[in-house]
Formats: C-alpha cells, structure tokens, sequence
C-alpha cells in the first residue's frame, strides 16, 4: 500500500480521533491520535492493514506524558508511528497486550519510568526497579 492510500485509509477509518497526520518521509507516516482510539486503532493496523506492532516508547513534554507507537509493514517498508499525549497527573490508557503480547514488557517498563497505568494490563508489576528507588518515584518525569 502506498503512503497515500495508507492517509486516505487512516483518515476515512479514524476521522474523529485523528488529530493529525503527517508524512515524515518516503515510507514515514506519523498519526496523532486521541488516547481512547489506540485499541482501536493498533487492531486495524493489525488485523486490517496487517501491520506489525515493532515497538513503543514514551516521554514526557511540556504537552505531557507521550507515547509514540512504532508500526511497520515489512512487505513494503512502510512504517507507521501513532503518537498520544496523556495527562501528566493521571496518565493513562488502555493496555495493548490483548492485540499484542509483546506490548507485555515495554508498557510495564514505561509503567516504571514514568507512571503511566496500562488499563487492562494483565500483570503491571515491577520489571527493573525493585529496591532502586522509591515507590511513587517516576525517574523519566521531568521535574516542572
């Protein structure tokens, strides 16, 4: 599927939970999304597009804790990052380890650095840090 077809599929599919979409390069697109569309969202990449959940990564901004999800179709190169803010005080969305089972390990890790709650997750216990800081303690939160 080519950049384009992957736009107009994404903004038909999406509409009122796409914030906004941009083509990053040749293959790159990145998809801004509101928080409540991303089980919808990563199962029609998956099941719809056939898309493959690479991995996800976070960071906290001066718009709040950000995660950005990382698909690639590795058929034709394309690569897809679906990007959510999340409200510093009470970050939280729902777990992709029901599409995903290797969502298991990340989101447990970003649990741990930044506090953010997988809902659904099926075992958010600590993967890196017991006994290396205190509990409530989120060392990748920047201090404001």
């Amino acid at each position: 599927m080519k950049p384009e077809e992957l736009t107009d599929t994404l903004k038909a599919g999406f509409e009122k939970d796409l914030l906004k979409l941009e083509r990053l390069g040749e293959r790159r697109l990145s998809a801004h999304i509101a928080p409540g569309a991303i089980v919808n969202v990563a199962r029609f990449m998956h099941v719809h597009l056939k898309f493959r959940f690479i991995i996800a990564s976070a960071m906290h901004t001066k718009k709040g804790i950000e995660i950005l999800y990382h698909f690639s179709d590795d058929s034709s190169g394309n690569l897809i990052n679906v990007q959510v803010v999340l409200d510093e005080k009470r970050p939280e969305i729902e777990s992709l380890t029901g599409i995903f089972a290797a969502a298991d390990w990340i989101e447990r890790e970003m649990h741990e650095l930044f506090g953010i709650n997988f809902l659904n997750h099926p075992n958010l216990e600590k993967l890196l840090s017991e006994g290396n800081w205190a509990e409530g303690v989120y060392p990748y939160r920047k201090d404001k």
